[in-house]
């Protein structure tokens, strides 16, 4: 891999701060046995806490601002976070319990059923972000299921709008439409998201259910020109597809992806997220004319690392992502691609 000029692991305890805001919740994967699911094994689990996990392990100083619940699980995500590297200040406890999500497989892709009604990460609210994390965070991401229920969406779409143009402000929609039960205000609610942010990752998946029939590239570009400085759209083994703004004009960008022994996909686009971020943390890309001034090499670079640690994540069951020396000694050598 080339190396990028100043892209090293941030272990400088004082270093940019990249804050995740939004769900936390125990994942049941499913036990098979002769292709029947026999019981579930619970793990770790929510987009949010999933990217936060990952860019922790890939060096990056990270914070996790979320509500967990006051039972075993709350307290158990909160010391297993703890345990990752992660930054808990801003976990605060809720008199709720916590979300439970079961995962299971459907034509070889996963499907989730969520128990979240009234549970703790839906019940965040503004007091739950004070100005000392707004003032320390350098890149706020958010998205996924978060935008969905209770108070926890309108104190997120608060936080983007204090914090726009103060930090990077990162949105993977990581839409779940089986959980989207007033869709005309989730579509609403996701504009205004789309209108604030400077970096959109969203799958292929995400954009057939967003705008059905529409043009990859093509939606890209209008979410480019609804401001973003940078829009991933990745699309398993087809690879990503990014649009950066840059003075000169749009730059497009194509990685292929990387041929792994697939385990299963769960928290692969957590774990590109949190390859991208972290990245761009390292080359100090952490305003929007900071993204577009970054020369192509490093965005293609950033945008392959983002792709290689996520197909790493797949190589084994559940949201595992990889620590930085594996991902670099991946990334080092020569790749086996997709046609």
């Amino acid at each position: 891999m080339t190396a990028l000029i100043g892209a090293q692991p941030n272990n400088d305890p004082a270093g940019p701060l990249i804050t995740c805001v939004g769900e936390v919740l125990i994942d049941f994967l499913p036990i098979v046995e002769d292709g029947r699911t026999v019981g579930f094994r619970s793990h770790p689990g929510g987009s949010l806490l999933n990217v936060a996990v990952a860019a922790a392990r890939l060096g990056a100083r990270v914070a996790l601002a979320t509500r967990t619940g006051d039972d075993f699980f709350g307290r158990s995500l909160r010391a297993y976070a703890e345990g990752e590297g992660i930054d808990v200040r801003w976990m605060s406890e809720a008199p709720a319990r916590t979300t439970l999500g079961f995962v299971s497989f459907e034509g070889g892709e996963p499907a989730y059923a969520f128990y979240g009604e009234g549970t703790s990460d839906t019940l965040l609210v503004p007091e739950n972000l004070p100005d000392e994390l707004l003032d320390e965070t350098a890149i706020l991401h958010v998205g996924s299921i978060s935008l969905l229920r209770g108070s926890t969406p309108a104190t997120v779409l608060s936080a983007c709008e204090r914090l726009r143009g103060r930090a990077l402000l990162s949105l993977d929609p990581n839409v779940r439409p089986d959980l989207v039960r007033d869709e005309p205000a989730y579509r609403a609610m996701l504009d205004r998201f789309f209108a604030l942010v400077d970096v959109v990752k969203v799958s292929a998946a995400d954009l057939a259910w967003l705008t059905p029939g529409r043009d990859i590239e093509a939606v890209a570009g209008e979410l480019l020109d609804r401001g973003a400085s940078l829009v991933a759209v990745t699309d398993g083994g087809a690879g990503v597809v990014a649009l950066q703004r840059t003075a000169r004009g749009t730059q497009r960008f194509g990685v292929p992806s990387f041929q792994v022994a697939v385990a299963d996909t769960v928290g692969a686009g957590d774990t590109f997220d949190a390859g991208l971020l972290t990245r761009l943390v390292e080359l100090r890309a952490t305003s929007r004319d900071a993204i577009e001034r970054l020369a192509a090499e490093a965005v293609e670079e950033t945008l392959r690392f983002a792709a290689g640690v996520a197909a790493l994540n797949c190589t084994r069951p559940g949201a595992d992502p990889p620590h930085r020396a594996e991902a670099d000694a991946f990334l080092a050598r020569p790749p086996v691609r997709t046609p």
